[in-house]
Formats: C-alpha cells, sequence, structure tokens
C-alpha cells in the first residue's frame, strides 16, 4: 500500500480510481466490508482501490471537548488498513481550514479534479464537509453531476447491534473487552514501553511484572484481564492489571502485566497487549498475601480462559452497550 500525507502530495492520477471517505477508527468490520468492496470493484475495472482518511480526528480540531478516545493510533490504523489489501491511503491533514471546506468543494476540487474519483462507496449514515452537511445522497447529486458512481452501503450489524466505533468505544471503557472482539474482528490491543516500576510483583508477591507505559488513547475499564503479550515475535500468555494498586495505597495510576513462563529483563522493550477478557475488579486486601493468593488464583483462571480462546472463534455472544 502506498500512503500519500496530505493531499498537496497527491501529484498524480491513479487508474480508474475507486474511493471510500472516512476516518475508520479502529478499522471494525463495517470498515473491512467497506474496504473489500472497493477492492473487489477496482480489480474488476483494472483500477485503483483508495482510501481517503484524516489526520488528526476532526473532531479534535472542530470539537477538542468532544473529541474521542481514539481506538488506534495513526500508525496502527495505517497497518490494519494496509493488511486490508488498499492500493492507496490518502491522509488528509485535518486543519481549522480544511474544516472550513464545503462538502460541494470537497467533492468537485479534490475528490474529482484532484483526484478524479470515478466510485465512491461509503456507509449510509456517513456525513462530510463543513458543518457535516453532506450526506450520501448529496453526494449521489454530485456524482451525477461530476460523472461518478456512488455506493452506499448499509450500517452492518451484529445480532442486530449496529458495528460502529463509538460503540467499541463504549464496550471497552466497560471493560467488555470480548464482546467489542467481536465488532473489531480481533482482539482490542494496546502498545507500550516497559517502563521501571515500584517492583512489588516481583519482590513482594513473587509474581513478577512489567509496567507499561503507553501512549493508547483508550484502555479498558479498571480492573484484571487475561490477555496475550506479543514480543520479539513471540506471543504469551498474561494477566493484566489497570488500576491504582488500592492494597498498597498509592493512588497512582498503573498498568502492568505479569507474562506467563517469562524470565527475562524487557526494560525498555515495546510490547503489544491483547485484551480477551476482564476477569473482575481492582480489589483491597488488607494484607500483601491475602493479595497474592488472590493473584494466582486469578492466574490459574486466566490460564484457563486463555486454553479455551485458543480453540475457539470469536463470538459476538451476550453484546450489550447498556
Amino acid at each position: 500500500m502506498r500512503l500519500i500525507d496530505g493531499i498537496e502530495n497527491l501529484t498524480k492520477k491513479y487508474p480508474y480510481p475507486v474511493l471510500t471517505i472516512g476516518n475508520f477508527d479502529g478499522v471494525h468490520l463495517g470498515h473491512r466490508t467497506i474496504f473489500r468492496l472497493i477492492k473487489e470493484r477496482a480489480k474488476e475495472k483494472k483500477g485503483t482501490s483508495i482510501v481517503f482518511t484524516f489526520e488528526p480526528h476532526p473532531l479534535s480540531v472542530i470539537a477538542p471537548e468532544r473529541a474521542p478516545k481514539l481506538l488506534t493510533p495513526f500508525r496502527d490504523k495505517m497497518s490494519l488498513i494496509k493488511a486490508s489489501g488498499i492500493d492507496l491511503t490518502i491522509c488528509a491533514n485535518f486543519t481549522s481550514e480544511f474544516s472550513h471546506i464545503k462538502a460541494e468543494d470537497f467533492v468537485k476540487n479534490i475528490l474529482s479534479e484532484k483526484i478524479g474519483v470515478r466510485e465512491v462507496f461509503i456507509g449510509s449514515n456517513y456525513h462530510f464537509g463543513k458543518g457535516r452537511k453532506g450526506t450520501p445522497a448529496l453526494l449521489k447529486e454530485f456524482g451525477i453531476t461530476l460523472g461518478f458512481k456512488v455506493n452506499i452501503v448499509d450500517e452492518m450489524t451484529i445480532r442486530d447491534v449496529s458495528i460502529s466505533s463509538s460503540k467499541i468505544r463504549t464496550l471497552i471503557a466497560k471493560g467488555k473487552v470480548h464482546e467489542a472482539s467481536a465488532f473489531l474482528g480481533r482482539r482490542y490491543a494496546v502498545e507500550g514501553v516497559v517502563i521501571e516500576g515500584a517492583k512489588r510483583g516481583k519482590s513482594l508477591l513473587n509474581i513478577p511484572t512489567a509496567n507499561i507505559s503507553t501512549s493508547n488513547e483508550l484502555l479498558p475499564k479498571d480492573g484484571v484481564y487475561a490477555v496475550t503479550v506479543q514480543l520479539d515475535r513471540k506471543t504469551y500468555g498474561g494477566a493484566a492489571n489497570i488500576g491504582c494498586n488500592p492494597t498498597f495505597k498509592d493512588k497512582k495510576f498503573s498498568f502492568e502485566v505479569h507474562i506467563f513462563e517469562f524470565d527475562e529483563e524487557i526494560l525498555g522493550k515495546t510490547i503489544r497487549i491483547n485484551f480477551i477478557e476482564r476477569i473482575r475488579d481492582e480489589m483491597k486486601f488488607l494484607k500483601v498475601e491475602d493479595l497474592a493468593t488472590q493473584m494466582k488464583k486469578d492466574i490459574e483462571n486466566i490460564k484457563q480462559i486463555l486454553s479455551m480462546s485458543q480453540s475457539s472463534s470469536l463470538k459476538s455472544e451476550k453484546i450489550s452497550i447498556e
């Protein structure tokens, strides 16, 4: 996949551009359905499948107080789009000036004249242009005038629940990582660097943990999770804790992971944590020994969960965002 960073860097026309537009945070199953459609159509026409997206998220410019916590940092989003088999991604630099482009000008000046689009695939609820005045119906009208076809893709659902980035964020914020995985079509993952911690895991509990510093904006709800950990192209089982360590009265947020069957020095290394299932809330224990006992129970429970998850595919059971 070729990435063009900034519309001004698009200096040539591509054969029969088949394009979709959106922010595509999370690159969930609904997004990937549209990617599949534009790939198939581009292949039929010996053309080019194009994703047109934005950086940063438009709301972070238009209304920062309403900007969502992102499911995928930009690099991850590009990797996921690339893995979907897209030929070209155009990333517009979303500035205050860009936000004032009217829907009609965006279609005429950018989609039609700059890109030379021949077909557009968009979701049925997608809006674009200044004040979000651009609608699928309006885009169809522009297409008739400017000579390109518009294909409107119905919203994708799982068990009558619509798939959207906002709903996935809600699930993750509530700790419902298993349900979020059903919408994403993969495990929700966070990448971070191993940093120096209080070292209580090894010294007091005999359960060493890696403390994680992450730039990901969205972490699941505080608690204990079954996870897998990717490090140096290997995957390990693990137990993650997100919260403030109430037993030790730190009141300082921490994100730490105990990696199973692993005893290497990884300070400063980057690891990826895939969330499988939430086990329990954080708990305050009167004695450190009680915490250690509970953690050992958690580890055994998580090992059983990971064993089961390896032998079964992602399921959409009990999806609820209430």
